[in-house]
């Protein structure tokens, strides 16, 4: 039968259990003409067997294995059983001959998807399911691998950034103070640069919107941006009572904040100023755990208690002198008051993105301009801060100071927005060493080892500022993840070591058990 197609040795089936079914209701339809009582002759018994186990040795040679039992069904005499085109299979139905005595038939009938050809089918579907699966996971294994290429691109990105914004921070830094320092040659003024610099602060928001133009796929007017970023005020904007009473209390902090410092500059030398400035980490720690109930941590206690330890010592370095007792105590009232501006901001407006900080400050520049520029004035005419004419003031040197604070003030914003926040405090703290170096070459300073001493210190306290409060527990995880590895590492070698002897002692015919 191996050499029939299937189609044939179904057409084969069909035609023998047809031919067998008309022969035996021929015989049953003889004797049920004879008389009552005459019983089939055993000859014609022995002939409907042998007809009956030819077909099923026929049927069960062409049905393909796994063919159950539940699949026979008995029809009852002259029932017409459903044929179908798509499979066959197999019902024995007894044919009465007469009342005490039957006869078993073979019939066909029809089984839809569950025939001859059924195997084949569920076979193509596995084959189907299983490409589907494999195809699905390739794909899933692949977004895997493009979202973690795309994670570690990000990555690479922000720390490019990072290094770029940290130099540039700390170089803009450097570079305001040592032109302060120049400009004290022919030019001591200290309140009237604080103010001039103060008023480029305006265009700190038109530059935000040259990048917005520059950057943004859906581009808004000038007016329509304003109103926005001056969310940071309220729901209602800015209005005139929420510009005098938000803007000028950070106004004057702010100016209090470099006026403090340019005094600063004139008493100590630049690495000292920027070494001491450091501290306003230490105060804002403090004042945020006073004011703003903080999360008490001790590694930022000890961090302040260094700080303070440093300024004591840069005190001390030049014997107590009374300029540099006046210059620590600027410096330090300068730090002091940048943390307790921040401080204040955090408590009455709290995060601004990139938007609104440019909106912000550049409403301080305004406030300044229009309110603080009396100031100068009573300076200039009570000669305590006076010039001989517009023409003989350095220009070059205060537009360059201002121009660089700006940069500052632009850089730590974005710096923010573009890479890990941690990374400007890394770049502040890096002008010190950056002062310290110009300081050497221009030979104004003299390191001893009291003030360098002071200067490390105050450099650590700071970098302990930048620890996350969750530092304790990263740190042990850190550790855990080492001896987590540590201990697979032993094991796989142990297990490699087992191995290598096994092998040893079966090349030399000899049982080894491993120890591991």
């Amino acid at each position: 039968m191996d050499i029939y197609t299937p189609m044939i040795a179904l057409s084969l089936v069909a035609e023998l259990s047809s031919g067998l079914f008309h022969k035996l209701t021929g015989r049953r339809q003889l004797v049920a003409e004879q008389k009552p009582g005459h019983n089939i002759s055993a000859r014609t018994r022995k002939q409907d067997k042998s007809l009956v186990q030819f077909a099923n040795s026929t049927f069960y040679e062409l049905c393909p294995p796994g063919t159950s039992k539940s699949s026979v069904t008995r029809c009852k005499p002259g029932a017409n059983c459903p044929s179908s085109h798509s499979g066959i299979s197999r019902q024995l139905s007894p044919l009465s001959v007469t009342e005490d005595s039957s006869a078993p038939i073979l019939e066909l009938q029809s089984r839809g998807s569950s025939g001859v050809c059924g195997h084949r089918v569920e076979r193509q579907n596995r084959s189907a399911d299983d490409g589907t699966q494999t195809h699905s996971e390739n794909s899933s294994q692949e977004n895997r691998i493009k979202a973690r290429c795309l994670s570690c691109t990000s990555m690479v990105l922000k720390a490019i950034w990072g290094l770029l914004i940290i130099l540039s921070v700390s170089s803009s830094w450097v570079g305001t103070t040592q032109i302060v320092k120049i400009t004290y040659k022919n030019f001591y003024c200290p309140f009237f640069m604080t103010w001039f610099s103060t008023n480029w602060n305006i265009m700190f928001f038109p530059v935000y919107y040259s990048g917005h133009l520059a950057t943004a796929q859906e581009k808004q007017s000038p007016m329509k941006k304003f109103r926005e970023c001056s969310r940071i005020f309220g729901e209602d904007g800015l209005t005139l009572k929420l510009f005098l009473k938000r803007t000028a209390p950070f106004s004057i902090l702010w100016t209090l904040t470099n006026y403090l410092y340019l005094l600063a500059l004139k008493k100590l030398t630049a690495t000292d100023v920027s070494a001491l400035f450091c501290c306003n980490k230490a105060f804002v720690f403090l004042l945020s755990w006073i004011v703003l109930k903080d999360r008490f941590m001790g590694v930022r206690i000890v961090a302040a208690i260094m700080a303070i330890t440093g300024i004591v010592m840069m005190a001390y370095a030049d014997n107590f002198h009374a300029d540099s007792i006046i210059g620590v105590a600027f410096a330090v009232g300068s730090a002091s008051t940048s943390a307790l501006y921040k401080v204040l901001f955090k408590m009455f407006l709290g995060s601004a993105n990139f938007g609104e900080a440019a909106h912000f400050v550049s409403t301080l520049g305004f406030f300044n301009l229009i309110f603080i520029s009396f100031t100068p004035v009573i300076l200039y005419f009570t000669k305590v801060e006076h010039w001989s004419s517009f023409a003989a003031l350095p220009w070059g040197c205060l537009c360059g100071m201002a121009g660089l604070w700006l940069a500052f003030n632009i850089l730590v914003n974005v710096g923010v927005v573009l890479t890990y926040p941690i990374l400007i405090s890394i770049g502040t703290v890096l002008s010190v060493p950056g002062n310290a170096a110009v300081d050497l070459l221009k030979q104004e300073v003299i390191f001893n080892v009291v003030r360098l001493a002071a200067t490390i210190i105050i450099c650590i306290g700071f970098l302990l500022m930048l620890l996350p409060e969750e530092w304790d527990e990263i740190t042990l995880r850190f550790i855990n993840s080492l001896k987590e590895k540590k201990s697979e590492e032993h094991v796989e070698d142990m297990t490699d070591a087992s191995a290598h002897l096994r092998g040893r002692s079966r090349a030399n015919g000899t049982v080894s058990i491993p120890l591991a």
